[in-house]
This record gives structure tokens, sequence and C-alpha cells, in this order.
């Protein structure tokens, strides 16, 4: 039984048909997926940055002696944080301009975050500034947009939009 999915080959994305709206389920397999593989471009910038002499020394408490980071933290926190955004994103599926919502609240969380690697005291050296922030901003990229696009393909209305266009009602 071959079951037409014509949004599949759409060159534009549209939202799933009704029945297939996004659920928690898929928020959060979408998450573990971005997650892991923000992960793994921020353990290889990591990785890269170790090799080329960057000793990502930061200092975690003010007042604290600059301690290295650990070899797993940029593995860990990109999961951790996909995982919290899904959850934070959970919270709007359903609702009009779900999508607007996610990329504001991803980027006022993204401009925040910067703040720690760039707020670093002068004992840290710039390279470990510079790489800490691309790893946010790399993250921000791989997670944030997949979250939104899933929160937009929730919004009322959206599947009766794509049924409208693809003339299926």
């Amino acid at each position: 039984m071959q079951v037409n999915r014509p949004w599949l080959k759409s060159v534009t994305p549209v939202a799933p048909p009704r029945d297939a709206n996004p659920t928690w389920r898929t928020l959060l397999y979408a998450a573990a997926v971005t997650g892991v593989w923000a992960g793994l471009f921020c353990w290889a910038i990591y990785g890269i940055g170790r090799l080329a002499g960057v000793p990502f020394l930061v200092v975690l408490q003010r007042g604290q002696p600059p301690e290295p980071l650990a070899w797993f933290m940029p593995l860990v926190l990109p999961i951790g944080g996909a995982l919290a955004g899904a959850i934070a994103t959970g919270a709007v599926l359903g609702r009009r301009r779900a999508r607007v919502i996610v990329l504001t609240a991803g980027l006022m969380v993204a401009l925040v975050s910067l703040v720690l690697p760039l707020l670093q005291p002068s004992t840290i050296d710039w390279p470990t500034k510079v790489l800490l922030a691309v790893m946010h901003l790399v993250a921000w990229f791989v997670i944030v947009p997949q979250l939104a696009r899933i929160a937009g393909d929730s919004q009322p209305n959206a599947s009766e939009a794509r049924e409208l266009r693809l003339g299926l009602t």
C-alpha cells in the first residue's frame, strides 16, 4: 500500500498532516539528536583547540582559581541544553506563533549564555573565551532552529493551511 506524502517532496517547509502533529516524543527525539550533533561539533572544536595549545582554563566560581575544562563537558552540556530546551518548547506546543516564541527565547538564552565565556576574568586567555563562545553559538545554530520548526508544525491551523495549499480538503 502506497501512502501519499506530498510534504516529503516539498521544496518549501510545510506542516505535517493533522494526525502527525508533533508530540512530546517528537520533541524529545529531536532534542536528543540535535544535542548529540551539537555536542560532537563542540567536542571537535574543543579537540582542535587543545591540539592548537588552547588551555581551556575557566573560572567556575568568582574568587576561585582557574580550572581546566573537563574533556567530556563540550559533549555533555549541549545534550543537556537541548533536552532542557525541548522541555521548555513543550510549553508552547500547539500555541499560536510557537515558532517565533521558541526562536526568540532560544536567542535570548544564547545571548545570556555568551556572558559566561566572554566575562571570564582577565587571567583566562582570549583563545579560550572565543572558542567557548563559538561552542555556544554552534550549539544554538544546531539545536534551536530544529526545536522551533517542530513547535511551528504544532501551531493551530498549520495543518489546515497545508491541506488548503495542497488541495487535500
